[in-house]
């Protein structure tokens, strides 16, 4: 593929959804997670602790955004739709070989996440680039998933992320 090529398609991929599911926030998970990450915050646990920190239930540590779709999306839940995801655009990019790689990760609050809530999460791929460094093509693929409240269509949280292909 040139260099022409490989910008059109990853221009092309832009706007491209990657996911829409509904998730259940629930408390074994959110606690399973801060064990993970070695947070032993009580607010994470325990429903009095969280209530004393004004939270009105039990909040997620600051990145448990990312693992939602992993950890409450119950089938009955979901709308039956189905995307490609971003595997497509990486199948295009692996097949020249090379590696892959999680780069940066963002998260924006609009209100906490608490145990509880069921959130609509909808992904789309916003940005695909090339940068060349050390002799070395890395694309950038950026994710990003807006989450609202599934009662109030209100936003909850937009976490953005980028998969980096290194040829």
């Amino acid at each position: 593929m040139t260099a022409s090529e490989q910008s059109d398609m990853l221009a092309g991929l832009i706007g491209t959804p990657t996911s829409h599911s509904v998730v259940v926030v629930e408390r074994g998970p959110v606690s399973f997670f801060a064990d993970a990450v070695v947070d032993d915050n009580p607010v994470y646990k325990d429903p009095a602790a969280a209530k004393d920190e004004g939270f009105e239930n039990i909040p997620v540590p600051p990145t448990y955004p990312f693992v939602m779709d992993h950890w409450g999306a119950f089938t009955e839940f979901q709308s039956g739709e189905t995307f490609a995801g971003i595997g497509p655009a990486l199948g295009a990019l692996m097949s020249k070989g090379g590696l892959i790689l999680h780069g940066e990760q963002e998260f924006t609050y609009h209100r906490p996440v608490v145990v509880g809530d069921v959130l609509v999460g909808k992904g789309s791929i916003v940005d695909a680039y090339q940068r060349e460094g050390k002799g070395r093509t890395m694309t950038f693929v950026v994710v990003e998933t807006n989450w609202t409240d599934e009662r109030t269509g209100d936003p909850v949280v937009t976490t953005r992320f980028n998969v980096i292909h290194r040829a």
